[in-house]
């Protein structure tokens, strides 16, 4: 595993939402593979963070189907789109543009930034990765049949919207 600043490692081995990998921690509250490093900042800042979230591309999480290269392009270049906020949700106001990279099968987002205090720094890697998944949810188009993480999140969303409706005594059916 890579060496963490001191007050990052035991920021994260504290955390009961990151497991310890062989390369750095992972965040066990997404259905994505995820990495979180960092390494000493400059000054009296706790640490550099580096995270990277591992998605598949529309046409890998799409089942039994190819998804046209005009469909799997717009869907990326909204995906980009939509990532450039991503740190409205963290605490951080030190950081580096979000890093898009797309391959076949695969899309890495990229991000780093600079946090104060080693505890901060972790809820935002927290913030920021469920942010991420929360835009790739987003955009998973309807009239596909999906597999992998974005079937996941699709049984995931419909969990929580059948016990949303049973808390509230509906039977999640269009109102009368």
């Amino acid at each position: 595993m890579t060496d963490l600043p001191a007050p990052v490692d035991r920021a994260l081995e504290a955390h009961d939402a990151f497991d310890r990998t062989d390369d750095g921690y992972d965040l066990t509250t997404t259905v994505f593979e995820t990495t979180v490093t960092a390494e000493d900042a400059e000054g009296k800042r706790d640490g550099r963070f580096h995270v990277t979230v591992f998605l598949p591309t529309l046409d890998a999480a799409v089942s039994g189907e190819t998804v046209a290269d005009v469909v799997e392009d717009g869907w990326f270049e909204t995906l980009e789109r939509r990532l450039e906020d991503v740190f409205t949700v963290a605490h951080t106001d030190t950081h580096d543009e979000p890093v898009v990279e797309r391959d076949a099968d695969e899309v890495r987002v990229h991000l780093e930034y600079t946090a104060w205090d080693a505890s901060e720094g972790v809820e935002d890697a927290k913030a920021l990765i469920e942010f991420v998944e929360g835009t790739y949810a987003q955009g998973i188009i309807p009239g596909y049949e999906y597999q992998g993480e974005a079937a996941t999140l699709l049984e995931n969303a419909q969990q929580r919207g059948q016990q949303a409706a049973d808390d509230n005594g509906s039977s999640g059916g269009m109102p009368l």
